[in-house]
């Protein structure tokens, strides 16, 4: 057994942009009527979670119950993976008892692994590289606001992370222009080599370079899972790059502030802006469900 047909989902650039934007037309309808689609009566769909979570694991279980389906939530202590089985032997196992499976990780070879060897879709909740699921949302949440996606400018302000990353990927999919404002050290081009995963996406060190002209401003936290040993020089290093009121009146008269959650007011981002009427970081939250049911129905067709 090799590679499958299955549909999986691993970085975004499994989607064209007609896919793209046909979800999230898909995902805007889903999100006015919540249960009108039993695209997942009878599947029963893995979660698979090595890494804590709130809104991946609310989402994706409460969308699943909504399409007509089931979870099971599984953890990675609780596995035989903890004890030394392979990846390719869990995926042998999933594939004879699930219908799909979505992985959150650290390390993004285990997510691949595990497709290579799936004969169902796998789908990646995170891992260190990429958080497509996040994009997807945040996506939904531009077009919600703005109508349309494509001329918009969005700018990441902060640590070149996997949000970064994915953010860029579907970004110019969409075509939305997106610019990554990273301290030296923070950029995707300090992190992923001479060709960094960021298709269009314009990078620069100057916060207000980038929010120049954004329709959305947007940010995650200084410190992710697994940079705790390095948090105090990080938010030395990443200070200057706090979205305020400040850095948000420097972007377009209608932009939004986005965050992808969980976050630390007073660090990357302030109480008045994270609680504040130009936010729509609580839909973005909420979109997550309606984005993902979309790409469920993709995954797993009737």
């Amino acid at each position: 057994m090799t590679e499958t047909d299955a549909r999986h989902f691993l970085t975004g650039r499994e989607l064209t942009s007609e896919v793209l934007s046909a979800l999230l037309e898909r995902g805007l309808e889903l999100k006015s009527a919540p249960r009108s689609s039993s695209a997942l009566e009878g599947a029963i769909v893995a979660l698979l979670f090595e890494r804590p979570s709130t809104r991946t694991r609310l989402s994706f279980e409460a969308g699943i119950v909504e399409l007509g389906g089931s979870s099971v939530t599984l953890r990675a202590e609780e596995l035989q993976l903890s004890r030394g089985e392979s990846v390719r032997d869990t995926a042998l196992v999933l594939s004879r008892q699930v219908q799909a499976v979505g992985v959150r990780t650290g390390e993004h070879d285990v997510l691949e692994e595990l497709a290579r060897w799936a004969s169902i879709p796998v789908f990646n909740m995170l891992t260190a590289l990429h958080h497509p699921c996040q994009a997807l949302a945040d996506l939904l949440t531009l077009r919600e606001t703005f109508g349309s996606l494509p001329g918009l400018r969005v700018a990441y302000v902060g640590d070149g992370n996997n949000v970064a990353r994915s953010l860029a990927i579907l970004g110019e999919l969409a075509g939305v222009e997106v610019v990554i404002a990273s301290p030296p050290g923070y950029s995707l081009a300090d992190i992923d080599g001479p060709a960094p995963e960021t298709g269009t996406a314009e990078l620069v060190a100057d916060p207000r370079e980038a929010v120049a002209g954004a329709q959305a401003v947007y940010t995650d936290v200084w410190v992710s899972m697994g940079d705790e040993q390095t948090a105090a020089q990080r938010r030395r290093d990443l200070a200057p790059y706090r979205v305020d009121e400040d850095l948000l009146a420097a972007a377009s008269a209608d932009a939004i502030a986005l965050h992808c959650l969980p976050a630390h007011p007073g660090e990357e981002i302030t109480t008045e802006v994270l609680y504040g009427p130009r936010q729509r970081i609580w839909d973005q939250a909420e979109n997550r469900r309606h984005a993902q049911k979309a790409l469920l129905e993709h995954l797993l067709p009737s």
